[in-house]
């Protein structure tokens, strides 16, 4: 049976470059679940959808599978045969995305085909309800979190670095990406469908003042530990 360690948390929490950095260090094939419902998202923009109507959603999704395309240690997105790799950063897709993952009948689609690649391959996975309804049994679950502050800044020096590499400005400043955050967070957690929470038997970690470094050796310790028979015994 593959082996599935599973990474939640909010936005801005470090939850990618975590899980980046875990599987490379571990050969393991990364799952970028948040990336998938950014790619719909931005699709359903793009087509001028109403975010409201889970069924033209749905259908949408169905007939678009996300797909990822290793490029050294990044990863290309795609949706049906489109590539969407910077575009699902847009300010665009942040303020809609949490409306588009919480259609339950959107949700059932793209968890079968998370699924269906974690039946097949040890990985690496991270969004919002993996180790809650993707992969209750997990070997390994964690719920990352950080404060909104340290998580909004995060996230502006990401998008300031992803702008200069574009040749522009960032989109959006530090005040608003933090409020975006704190209604991002209320939105999810309070959602009908996969409401964003630790798992019961996840570990809690809070990276706010943890380098990317003491986060992931952390983390590569309860593994250890894992191993050795601990964590609740599994």
């Amino acid at each position: 049976m593959p082996t599935v360690i599973a990474i939640d948390g909010p936005a801005g929490s470090g939850k990618s470059t975590l899980a980046k950095a875990l599987a490379h260090k571990l050969g393991y094939i990364y799952l970028d679940t948040g990336a998938m419902y950014r790619a719909l998202t931005y699709l359903a923009l793009q087509d001028k959808l109403d975010l409201a109507d889970e069924k033209a959603l749905s259908k949408l999704a169905q007939a678009n599978p996300v797909r990822f395309k290793a490029r050294g240690r990044e990863l290309e997105v795609y949706i049906g045969n489109k590539e969407v790799t910077k575009e699902i950063r847009l300010p665009e897709v942040d303020k809609n995305v949490s409306e588009v993952s919480a259609h339950p009948r959107v949700r059932e689609i793209m968890v079968a085909q998370q699924k269906a690649i974690g039946a097949e391959h040890d990985l690496v996975a991270e969004g919002r309800d993996m180790g809650t309804v993707v992969f209750p049994v997990a070997t390994l679950k964690v719920f990352l979190s950080a404060d909104a502050k340290t998580r909004a800044h995060r996230r502006y020096l990401q998008n300031k670095e992803r702008a200069q590499v574009a040749g522009s400005s960032p989109s959006q400043s530090e005040e608003e990406i933090y409020q975006a955050i704190i209604a991002r967070d209320a939105y999810d957690s309070q959602r009908e469908s996969s409401p964003l929470k630790p798992a019961e038997d996840a570990v809690l970690l809070d990276s706010s003042h943890k380098s990317e470094d003491e986060v992931l050796n952390y983390l590569l310790k309860l593994l250890e530990i894992h191993e050795a028979g601990g964590i609740n015994g599994r």
